[in-house]
């Protein structure tokens, strides 16, 4: 397996759910899609959002946390807009997830040895080289991601921009 792609096996000790929804590509799809988290009080801790392999429909990959059963009714809901095609919850499935992370470091030259060694350690890349900084692509899952962040607090951390996550359903299963 890759560190592109880290296999998730249905770990639920943080109550995350992850939902996959497949929808038109129309205006204010986003905003019905969302409104049904808002209108029960739950927020959206990561959304990725993508053209589908099939023209004119996109793929929405969303990270939620909170009581199943309420979740369970909200996939219910989200399936019955009119531009939703399916919407999956794939907590419990297997399937492929992974995330992808820039960071920015304000470093001098003293500090760019370290830094390079950790990056190195993580498979990570740097992706852009200046004269007090450096920023950093990582990809990956989660906790991975969470934890070369850790170890780069030392430094000074200017930025960081995360994706959010990505997943897909291993085999035969519909994503």
């Amino acid at each position: 397996m890759t560190a592109a792609a880290e296999l998730i096996d249905g770990d639920e000790s943080l109550n995350f759910h992850r939902i996959s929804l497949y929808v038109k590509n129309e205006p204010g799809v986003l905003a019905r899609v969302a409104m049904v988290f808002s209108r029960r009080g739950y927020n959206i801790e990561s959304l990725v959002v993508n053209s589908a392999a099939r023209s004119g429909y996109s793929r929405m990959t969303i990270t939620s946390s909170g009581d199943p059963t309420i979740l369970e009714q909200m996939i219910k809901q989200l399936a019955k807009l009119i531009d939703v095609v399916h919407a999956i919850d794939h907590t419990g499935d297997e399937a492929y997830e992974t995330e992808i992370a820039l960071i920015k470091l304000k470093c001098d030259s003293e500090a760019r040895h370290e830094i390079l060694q950790i990056v190195e350690h993580f498979g990570a890349k740097v992706v852009d080289f200046g004269r007090q900084s450096l920023v950093v692509r990582v990809y990956g899952s989660s906790e991975k991601l969470d934890a070369i962040r850790n170890l780069l607090a030392k430094f000074e951390i200017s930025e960081i921009v995360r994706s959010g996550k990505i997943l897909m359903a291993r085999g035969g299963a519909t994503t």
